[in-house]
């Protein structure tokens, strides 16, 4: 992965983005990380702008998404739990982000995105749901800039020390990744929280 990114830069970003969010198993920390490392001029290869990065990596998140979405939407529970094995997409993933969006509504394509776990999976169910394609994308494009300039400013941060990162602590993008992941659950609470508290009793 991390030979990709080096090799083919912007492309390979934007490539993996989309397999990540048409709930192929690949990790969009270590993708925008690495994405935001190279922009720095960290690793050897092309060294884009950080802001395509995050264009490129934003872009392929919601093209993934809309492909998950279209899945969910000819396709329902019976294609996902049928075909899904094929991908790594487990039974209990379709599930939790099925009950996800049932409790939350529309609004959850936001606030997924933000979240580990859910954020890959949460197009599938809005496509079942028949989500209008408009409305998911707005909700998709929100919530996938923050979680992808994050990352890849994070990464970017890292600069000239991510060798040194790299072989100290044994994958410093999840590392990284789990702080910025903690920093937005913790702001998502604190709005969801927020929120229940102004609702009418």
């Amino acid at each position: 992965m991390q030979h990709l990114i080096v090799s083919y830069g912007l492309a390979a970003i934007l490539l993996l983005m989309i397999a990540e969010s048409a709930c192929i198993p690949v990790p969009s920390e270590v993708t925008m990380l690495l994405g935001g490392a190279l922009a720095a001029g960290a690793v050897s290869g092309p060294h884009p702008n950080l802001i395509a990065v995050i264009a490129a990596g934003t872009a392929g998140n919601v093209i993934g998404s809309y492909l998950a979405w279209l899945v969910g939407r000819y396709g329902g529970r019976p294609a996902l739990h049928r075909w899904g094995r094929y991908i790594f997409l487990r039974t209990e993933e379709i599930d939790r982000a099925q009950d996800w969006f049932v409790r939350r509504g529309a609004a959850s394509v936001f606030w997924a995105r933000l979240l580990p776990g859910i954020r890959t999976f949460i197009s599938l169910p809005a496509g079942i749901a028949g989500m209008p394609a408009g409305r998911f994308g707005l909700y998709t494009v929100a919530g996938c800039l923050p979680w992808t300039a994050a990352l890849a400013v994070a990464g970017y941060a890292v600069g000239a020390n991510w060798h040194s990162l790299e072989n100290t602590l044994r994958g410093p993008s999840y590392l990284i990744a789990g702080v910025v992941v903690l920093a937005i659950a913790i702001a998502v609470i604190v709005a969801v929280r927020r929120r229940r508290a102004a609702l009418p009793r």
